[in-house]
């Protein structure tokens, strides 16, 4: 496929919008050593096709234990939802020190951000260039869509 220059062609929403008037906070991941569980939680989204349209799959991971602390399925990717799936999260495991997402608007959304500050959370936002920061909830969304649901 390479050498006569084809690639496949599928679709792919951008679960990644950023909100240009919203706040962005820091990175605060850079040569953390990330030692215990609930020390850092990542969350991330993304997307599953439908014969019409997309779900979105929505899940937050404890970077050291790699364990799914909370996950949950929307056919919209309001700021709501993914604020709920952080409390239920809370709920279930407490809290961690350090809570780190992209930059999409649900994330810098007053909706989210309340939650983590309410609960006196560090809030951590990766920036352009930092992809490899969600490589544990990335593997994890390769696992659920090609061995659980293609």
């Amino acid at each position: 496929m390479d050498l006569v220059g084809w690639q496949t062609l599928y679709r792919a929403p951008k679960t990644t919008i950023s909100d240009k008037t919203s706040y962005k906070y820091p990175y605060l991941l850079k040569n953390l050593s990330i030692t215990r569980p609930n020390q850092v939680w990542a969350m991330d989204i993304t997307y599953v096709p439908m014969k019409e349209g997309f779900m979105y799959l929505s899940a937050i991971i404890d970077l050291k234990s790699r364990f799914i602390i909370n996950w949950s399925v929307s056919n919209t990717m309001i700021a709501e939802w993914c604020a709920q799936v952080l409390i239920e999260a809370i709920e279930k495991q407490g809290k961690p020190e350090i809570f780190n997402t992209d930059q999409g608007s649900q994330f810098t959304s007053d909706v989210f951000i309340n939650v983590l500050k309410d609960n006196n959370i560090s809030i951590s936002m990766d920036g352009k260039g930092r992809a490899i920061d969600n490589i544990f909830i990335e593997r994890f969304w390769k696992t659920i869509k090609y061995e659980d649901l293609y």
